[in-house]
């Protein structure tokens, strides 16, 4: 008779499972703990003032900082947006909580759709159903001054540039022409 030899038999599984030791998990790649990569502070700015504007009821901070803009320098001297209110679980048909400064509410009551139209223009849907007004202190902001244009369109850029009538964008595009119109030369490193 033959002895098998195979490790079938039930006395060495017995065996092999007294002295083995478990198997050890296969290593976990290392991860970074939390926050993801290096970013830059001024990518966090706007993330931090986003979320400073979302605890006041505020979704988009640059109707804030653009409000002169949207609603016209008239209207910004007497109005200041408070909040902006959304129904539970959606980005449209909210309320836009307005800051009003003395009498003016009444005027503002028969403007409201302008004001609403404006703001929907704005954000480019229709984000704003009803104005709702508040009155308080408001402290208007120094209206917005374009820069002054430092010096006349050049005679060999021709007449595109003169016709546009925003100097902003005119001394950038003057500044690009003539920076395609510069030979290409070797950047200063100090």
């Amino acid at each position: 008779m033959t002895k098998a030899t195979g490790d079938g038999t039930p006395a060495k599984k017995a065996k092999a499972k007294r002295g083995a030791k478990p198997a050890k998990p296969a290593p976990r790649a290392y991860e970074r703990p939390r926050g993801g990569e290096a970013r830059a502070i001024s990518d966090l700015v706007p993330e931090i003032g986003r979320t400073a504007f979302r605890k006041f009821g505020f979704i988009q901070s640059s109707v804030v900082s653009r409000w002169r803009e949207i609603v016209g320098d008239r209207l910004a001297d007497v109005t200041q947006p408070a909040m902006i209110r959304f129904p539970a679980g959606q980005k449209a048909g909210g309320t836009l909580h307005l800051t009003i400064s003395g009498a003016h509410a009444p005027m503002l009551q028969h403007v409201a759709p302008d004001i609403i139209a404006a703001v929907n223009r704005f954000f480019g849907y229709a984000a704003i159903a009803t104005v709702r007004m508040t009155h308080g202190q408001v402290i208007p902001a120094a209206p917005v001054q374009p820069p002054a244009m430092l010096k006349p369109v050049p005679a060999e850029l021709g007449d595109s540039l003169r016709d546009i009538g925003d100097p902003e964008l005119r001394t950038v595009l003057e500044r690009m022409a003539a920076g395609l119109a510069a030979p290409p030369r070797l950047p200063k490193i100090s």
